[in-house]
């Protein structure tokens, strides 16, 4: 009895996760680009949902994002802003463990993020992804799923502890959400802080 052989580099429709699809053939861009890719999706989903509008700097010195908010009950200003710096990985599994979870910036960059006092507050908003592509969305008639999440976070004043790069902690409690980011700009509009 003979099978049919896949075509070269080509998965089974059940390791796709697609029962009765073949595996699509992707494109060849790399990985990382891919991944900062889709992360700018999520922030435009979120964005969308809590009405805000988003700007990009050009070019970013290192900041990717500009996220503005309009709301009548801002005491600072009638809109106010947060500059969105996005950061991915595929290097944990979903939900990570405990309170909080790793992750290491290059300290130049760290710098940038902890400055204090500042004129417009900076977050930093990590994604997890699945490590295989096929996984990072499913598409059905009633949603559309991006994987797995992002978490935010305020570095304001951390210090900077390694030679070249330093280890930050991100709250599994803060997961970057529309109604994360409304509550954010509700406290940045009252003079506050992310």
């Amino acid at each position: 009895m003979a099978f049919p052989r896949p075509e070269p580099g080509a998965l089974s429709a059940a390791a796709t996760g697609h029962p009765g699809r073949p595996a699509p053939v992707r494109g060849a861009l790399a990985t990382t680009a891919c991944m900062e890719t889709l992360h700018i999706g999520y922030l435009h989903a979120v964005a969308a949902a809590a009405g805000c509008t988003l700007a990009q700097p050009f070019p970013d010195h290192g900041i990717d994002w500009h996220v503005s908010h309009s709301a009548p009950g801002h005491t600072a200003d009638d809109e106010v802003t947060i500059k969105v710096q996005l950061k991915s990985t595929y290097q944990l599994g979903p939900h990570p463990p405990g309170p909080t979870f790793a992750f290491t910036l290059d300290n130049d960059h760290l710098a940038k993020l902890a400055r204090t006092p500042v004129s417009v507050h900076k977050i930093l908003v990590v994604m997890i992804v699945p490590r295989a592509r096929d996984d990072w969305l499913h598409a059905g008639h009633d949603s559309l799923r991006l994987r797995h999440c992002c978490y935010w976070t305020n570095l304001a004043g951390h210090p900077i502890t390694g030679r070249h790069r330093t280890t930050v902690r991100i709250p599994t409690t803060r997961v970057f959400d529309d109604r994360a980011l409304c509550e954010i700009m509700t406290r940045v509009g009252a003079g506050g802080r992310p």
